[in-house]
Order: structure tokens, then C-alpha cells, then sequence
């Protein structure tokens, strides 16, 4: 299995590297975050202005790289389990910043859907995501009024998406629009920050300017959900969720510093050994404290026929 997401690393890599032109436009950039939280709704009209700032500005840092490169073989991992072999008509992915930041999820995503389609809050995530995959039907859009029909989706794939909101309540909104989109039988596959790892409830106490200035959370978080409570907003909105996991068990305090020196000065074999070494924490997730280290919780739910 590591064979095959260093494989799909390197593919992405080259893909990423052949895309020039998000390069070119923050070249000039000096790598800072954002300077504050979207003020207001985080998915109004301004809430969609910060979102360009930060996916330019979070795209152009040379630092964040490395780490963006373990984000997606994590992501990979599970969705590339949970898709399983086949193809579906139609698939959905819920936000696009992967996609502008990193190689994303794209080349795994559109070899398990004849069609692929993305939305975003942020006008650039749109404009390059589109730019980058032609092939991708990418839409300005909330994810809690989508401009879709009803049960059009066979399947929507929503990896750390809903958690950008200030309120709870808009977890349950969104998830309420999903299930519409979907078809009887169709699947969501979500993954939100874990409330239930003691970093995460420490981090959604503090102010985020404190977080900003750590350089750990370089862009606004909202409120998640832990396992329990995630499983129930499933339900309450007409899902049946079938599984569930812990992901992403490396200590990221420690991590994204160590990433961000070698992305900086350490050679690419180096970087190579760093991404296996990080890797090897996710074998955590098969002990009984998994949901205490893993930063994200993952669920696999299902539309009833």
C-alpha cells in the first residue's frame, strides 16, 4: 500500500510542478497568512475574498510544501480504500483548496468517477482548480446551497470542509445539502477536524491570532465535531453511517516545523525519508487511543434507498 501512494505522490508531483501559473502570480508574495479570520458568515461575499488570500498566500510558501505533500498521501490513503475499485457517473468534491495549494486529489478522485465535479467559496480556488483540471467542473458555490438538482451525485467526497464554519449549526445545513445531492444509494465520504484529540479542543479555545502567529494553524478553523457527536449529525441528517476512523496520527506540533526546515534546506531523499517516516504514525489508528491522536475523524455514510 505504501508502494502505491508513493507512486501517486510522484504523479501528482509532476503535475504540480508543470502548473506554473499559481506560481507566477504570488511569486512576489512574502509568505504571511492571512492577517485575520473572515469577519461576518465565513462562507458570505467576504468570507470569499479571505479564502483567495489565504489559498494564494498559503500556495506560495515554500515552507508549507513537504507538509502539504504528507496531507495528500493521508487523504489518498483513506479515500483510495473507502472509493474502492470501479467507477461511478458522477462525483462531488466539496471544496478545492487542495487542489490550489498542493498536487490534491483530483488524479485519484477522476479515476473513480466519469465525471468530477468541485466547489468552492473562493473565486480563485475556482478559477485556477478549473485552470489546473479542464477536465473539472469546478463552481462558485456554498456548500450549504449547492447549484445542483437534486440526487445528482453518486458519490461526494468532502475532506476537511465543514469544519471552516463558526457555528455548529451550519455543520448540520451542509450536511442536510449533501444528502440532497445525492442519489438513493449514493455515499459521502467526510473526514472534519477531531474534537476528541486534546490538541484540537486546546486549538478551538484559543484566539486565532495566537494560532496564526504559531505558524500551526496559518488559516481560520471553526467549529467540528468529535467521533460521537459527528456520527449523530450523520444521522440526523438522513445518512447511515457504515465506518469510521481516526487519521493523520503524527504529532503535528513537531512535524510541520521539521517538514517546513527540510522542504527549506534538506534534499528531495531526505524529504522522501521524512514523508515514510511520518507515514509510519498512522499505524496508530489500530490502537485504542486512536481517536486521541488522530487530527481528523473520517466517516463513510450512505443514502438509504
Amino acid at each position: 500500500m505504501m508502494g502505491e501512494l508513493y507512486r501517486f505522490e510522484q504523479r501528482k508531483t509532476r503535475r504540480f510542478q508543470r502548473a506554473t501559473d499559481l506560481r507566477n502570480m504570488v511569486r512576489h508574495m512574502q509568505g504571511r497568512a492571512p492577517s485575520a479570520p473572515p469577519p461576518g458568515d465565513p462562507h458570505g461575499d467576504e468570507a470569499g475574498a479571505y479564502w483567495d488570500t489565504a489559498c494564494t498566500e498559503f500556495a506560495g510558501q515554500v515552507y508549507h510544501g513537504l507538509w502539504r505533500r504528507h496531507s495528500d498521501l493521508i487523504n489518498a490513503g483513506w479515500l483510495d480504500e473507502w472509493l474502492g475499485p470501479g467507477s461511478v457517473d458522477r462525483l462531488l468534491k466539496t471544496d478545492l483548496f487542495d487542489e490550489v495549494v498542493g498536487g490534491g486529489l483530483l488524479p485519484l478522485l477522476r479515476t473513480r468517477a466519469r465525471a468530477v465535479s468541485g466547489v468552492d467559496i473562493s473565486p480563485a480556488a475556482v478559477r485556477i482548480a478549473g485552470e489546473r483540471y479542464p477536465e473539472l467542473d469546478a463552481r462558485l458555490a456554498d456548500i450549504r446551497r449547492l447549484p445542483y438538482a437534486d440526487e445528482r451525485f453518486d458519490r461526494v467526497v468532502s475532506n476537511s470542509t465543514l469544519d471552516h464554519f463558526r457555528a455548529e449549526a451550519d455543520i448540520g445545513s451542509a450536511l442536510r445539502e449533501v444528502f440532497r445531492v445525492l442519489r438513493p444509494g449514493g455515499e459521502l465520504l467526510i473526514s472534519l477536524d477531531n474534537l476528541q484529540n486534546p490538541f484540537i479542543r486546546l486549538r478551538n479555545a484559543l484566539p486565532h491570532r495566537l494560532l496564526q502567529r504559531s505558524g500551526l494553524v496559518p488559516y481560520f478553523v471553526g467549529a467540528t465535531l468529535d467521533r460521537e457527536r459527528l456520527l449523530r449529525a450523520l444521522r440526523l441528517a438522513g445518512f447511515e453511517p457504515c465506518a469510521c476512523r481516526a487519521i493523520l496520527h503524527c504529532p503535528r506540533v513537531l512535524a510541520v516545523p521539521l517538514a517546513g526546515a527540510l522542504q527549506r534546506w534538506a534534499a528531495e531523499p531526505a524529504r522522501r525519508r521524512l514523508l515514510a517516516l511520518l507515514l509510519q504514525f498512522e499505524r496508530l489508528a489500530g490502537w485504542p487511543s486512536a481517536y486521541y491522536t488522530g487530527h481528523f475523524v473520517a466517516v463513510r455514510a450512505h443514502k438509504p434507498l
